[in-house]
């Protein structure tokens, strides 16, 4: 599957036990939350449990189609749950990029490469990435074609771009809204659909089928109700 909606909130319950079960969740015990609370607990509160769903179908998807000791980005990775999970599940050649100045706080830093940088302007060297993963990260501030051309630069051939973000198949206008100071949009159907159509200029492809359906709005945030979808673009030869 190349793109998949999440349909219910009982599936964000079921992946964090998945998670949980393999020995990949990231986030806080309610007892480390406490912890963390009261100050007793330092460093970056990882992941969020509400982002269960698409964290679990990235790691998935990179254990099936991706080598342990791949090289593998994360871009926007403040806080990001997905590359402490890959860390948990024996990758190791792991890089995390975000302008956030606390970055370095994050945790495994002796494992983990962390970057300070704009990922849509990095300075890693053409084909650097056998995976590319985003999780909440491109509905921020978004500039497809700024997006595509890099992430087609980094990605080895045959590589892959992993991405989830706010999803409802009619379009919701979010255009007066600011997150993390930046533009935020919830995709439409439509939208998806020419986002891959532009992705295809830069030779990155859909790897299965596309299903755009969606059921229940599982989200609330700044008064607008959506839900999340998950996609996956495969780097390929143009001609």
């Amino acid at each position: 599957m190349s793109l998949e909606v999440l349909k219910e909130r009982i599936q964000i319950k079921n992946a964090r036990q998945e998670l949980i079960n393999k020995a990949a969740s990231a986030v806080d015990s309610p007892l480390r939350a406490l912890l963390r609370r009261f100050g007793v607990v330092k460093g970056v509160a990882v992941g969020d449990r509400v982002k269960s769903w698409d964290a679990l179908a990235t790691v998935n998807f990179i254990e099936q189609e991706v080598a342990k000791d791949d090289p593998i980005l994360d871009i926007g990775c403040y806080a990001s749950e997905v590359i402490v999970a890959l860390h948990k599940v024996g990758y190791s050649h792991l890089v995390g990029i975000d302008l956030n100045p606390n970055l370095q706080e994050m945790p495994h830093r002796d494992s983990i490469r962390y970057e300070i940088s704009d990922f849509m302007h990095t300075n890693f060297a053409d084909a650097s990435f056998h995976a590319i993963t985003s999780i909440s990260v491109i509905e921020h501030g978004f500039d497809g074609p700024a997006l595509l051309k890099e992430i087609s630069r980094l990605l080895k051939p045959s590589g892959y771009f992993i991405a989830s973000f706010d999803y409802w198949p009619e379009k919701i206008d979010t255009s007066r809204i600011k997150i993390f100071g930046m533009d935020w949009k919830i995709f439409s159907k439509d939208e998806i659909v020419n986002f891959i159509n532009e992705a295809s200029g830069y030779g990155l492809f859909p790897v299965g089928e596309m299903e755009y359906g969606a059921k229940d709005k599982v989200m609330d945030c700044a008064g607008k109700q959506y839900t999340f979808a998950w996609m996956v673009l495969e780097k390929r030869a143009l001609g």
